[in-house]
């Protein structure tokens, strides 16, 4: 019976302490949770987060507030079991945030390197917005390329055949319309004076593309500095929040009308809002810093109708002017698109 005895007592403990390890081990999961709101027109860590110097800004009455989510990397089985039947959390394949062929440190460069794009992109979408536009230049001119005595380094180039050229994809996609051999008659302004040119393209290096015989660049002139401080915070998704930001700044108008105003989405040069990840933490964050409404990206949105929040009303928008429709459309008492599931 002695003998017994011990036999039950070390299985037990044997068991106990299996469990125990299963209950520590690292799961190929992580969980996704509300992470911190900030407001663009504020400041973090006492340091405005938007920065606009030579020039006049104004201060608004509420807050644009960008929303994040946080990644628990290292999931334990009661992390995860605790996740599963949370409201707020997520538990998701690793692999969705890490991918196998790469490591967090990679991951977290790219978010890096994708969380600046985001600035770049906000502050020349709100420029153009603003009276800004981007201009496209000449870089320099190929020797004995179809430009060459007919354009100059230093050249802008406002225009092909009539059509307005904004930025240098505008122009490449143009010429690259014709085949070789077409003509075409470009405007362009040099030390401030207009003029044309007749150019007839070229083939490239592959003997069938188009080419004008030119390196371009594009420009957006404006008169004072505009510099995102906030860290800490990586991926592309609060870019649609800093063009708000940025705008509000520089506009007369309050954008807010006094109201705290939270969304996400990915913002391109062309002021398009492109889709997120984490959009049900995202809700439960905003919701918890006091939002009154929150921005969509149209490709979240039957997502978000799915994770809806109590109380948070949702505005759809797939381009920034739909999203300042929106914010013109609820502050003055209107119910902005709401989210729909098509």
């Amino acid at each position: 019976m002695r003998r017994r005895g011990v036999t039950v007592i070390l299985g037990a403990l044997l068991t106990a302490l299996l469990a125990v390890g299963v209950m520590a081990a690292p799961l190929p999961y992580v969980v996704l949770k509300p992470g911190p709101t900030v407001n663009t027109l504020g400041s973090s860590n006492g340091t405005e987060v938007i920065q606009v110097t030579d020039a006049k800004t104004t201060t608004s009455a509420g807050q644009l507030r960008l929303t994040t989510v946080n990644v628990q990397s290292q999931v334990e089985l009661v992390w995860a079991i605790s996740g599963w039947f949370s409201h707020k959390d997520a538990v998701v394949p690793r692999a969705l945030i890490y991918p196998p062929d790469t490591t967090e440190k990679q991951v977290e460069q790219q978010n890096a390197q994708e969380w600046t794009a985001s600035q770049e992109s906000a502050v020349t979408v709100a420029l153009t917005k603003l009276g800004y536009p981007e201009q496209t230049w000449v870089k320099s001119v190929t020797a004995g390329g179809a430009a060459t005595g007919l354009l100059q380094a230093g050249d802008q180039i406002t225009a092909v055949d009539g059509t307005k050229i904004t930025d240098p994809t505008k122009l490449t996609d143009v010429i690259r319309a014709k085949p070789v051999g077409t003509t075409f008659t470009l405007a362009y302004t040099r030390s401030g004076k207009a003029g044309t040119a007749q150019i007839t393209t070229k083939a490239g290096d592959d003997g069938k593309t188009p080419r004008l015989g030119i390196e371009i660049e594009k420009k957006q002139p404006y008169p004072f500095k505009v510099k995102i401080d906030l860290d800490k915070i990586g991926g592309p998704s609060a870019g649609l929040m800093f063009t708000l930001g940025i705008m509000d700044k520089l506009m007369p108008e309050d954008l807010t009308g006094g109201k705290i105003i939270a969304g996400t989405g990915t913002i391109d040069d062309n002021g398009n809002v492109g889709p997120i990840g984490g959009i049900p933490q995202k809700l439960v964050g905003a919701k918890s810093a006091g939002a009154q409404i929150f921005l969509v990206p149209k490709d979240n949105c039957a997502e978000a109708l799915k994770n809806a929040v109590d109380g948070l009303p949702m505005a759809e928008v797939a381009t920034v002017d739909d999203a300042l429709t929106a914010l013109k459309t609820f502050t003055s008492g209107g119910t902005p698109k709401p989210c729909s599931a098509s």
